[in-house]
């Protein structure tokens, strides 16, 4: 009988042990399978700078999910997304070589030198970009601007039959830069609806002085939302700078403002965008 009793004890002793080594296992490899699973979902997100980039569309990459816009070669779009950029860290200068005060409001300037001209604001970095952008194109004709007056200022009319060059362009928009302005700059655009904005806009409030920005880069995702990146210039005249976006600290707006726009200078309605 003792011996029975010994012999049904170490059955149950051995199934014990089996049953716990089989959890001890199964636990194990659940543990394992959890750990690859996670593994494989992590998605490790790509920061927004990268300080080595020398134009905007290198030294910002777009937020997690979304895509920047490709545009088109030769198109105002892919000339503002590869604008020249300073390196990183760069104060924007006012024209007298003094640095812009409100730091907070930039993320990176754009390295098109202004040879210290008083003039040039807001609109005119608006302009100049335009200009520069068609120059490139060779669409000479097309460089044309409304002065307050109501004149339209030509640039092959400006030139009288001299050939086209760097400087006689930036002559001609030194003239820009004194009679145009916010006010005539609106009223050169054409109004557009912010549902349909495009690199190369404009949000301006004419007046004086008024303000404008450009639209200088544009990112969506799969659900179809926007984002848009903006520059400008400011008063007293300044480097034209890449503007600090609507969560402080990345570049990036989002589409979905609502009424109202709230750069990190100034404050539009979403009636103010135009285009050229």
């Amino acid at each position: 009988m003792r011996t029975i009793k010994l012999f049904i004890g170490s059955i149950l002793f051995l199934t014990i042990l089996l049953i716990t080594t089989s959890c001890t296992e199964t636990s194990a490899q659940k543990n394992s399978l959890t750990k690859e699973e996670v593994s494989d979902t992590i998605v490790k997100e790509i920061p927004i700078l990268n300080e080595n980039g020398s134009t905007i569309e290198t030294r910002f990459n777009t937020p997690q999910g979304f895509t920047r816009v490709d545009s088109e070669d030769g198109s105002f779009g892919s000339y503002l997304q590869n604008l020249p950029l300073k390196p990183n860290g760069t104060p924007a200068l006012h024209f007298d070589g003094t640095s812009k005060l409100n730091t907070s409001a930039y993320c990176a300037v754009v390295d098109l030198p202004f040879n210290g001209n008083s003039n040039y604001q807001c609109a005119d970095a608006v302009m100049r970009l335009r200009a520069e952008y068609l120059f490139s194109q060779k669409r000479y004709n097309e460089i044309e601007f409304l002065y307050v007056s109501g004149k339209k200022s030509n640039y092959i009319n400006y030139l009288g039959g001299k050939t086209p060059t760097k400087e006689n362009l930036w002559s001609y928009m030194c003239g820009v830069f004194c009679y145009a302005n916010t006010y005539s700059l609106n009223k050169q655009l054409t109004s557009k609806s912010a549902d349909d904005l495009q690199i190369g806009d404009v949000f301006v409030i004419g007046g004086f002085p008024g303000h404008a920005v450009i639209v200088v880069d544009k990112c969506v995702n799969e659900k179809g939302e926007v984002k848009f990146m903006l520059a400008q210039s400011y008063m007293p005249a300044q480097d034209i700078q890449i503007l600090v976006g609507d969560n402080g600290e990345s570049p990036w707006y989002d589409l979905n403002f609502g009424e109202y726009l709230y750069s990190a200078e100034y404050t539009f309605s979403k009636n103010d965008l135009k285009t050229f």
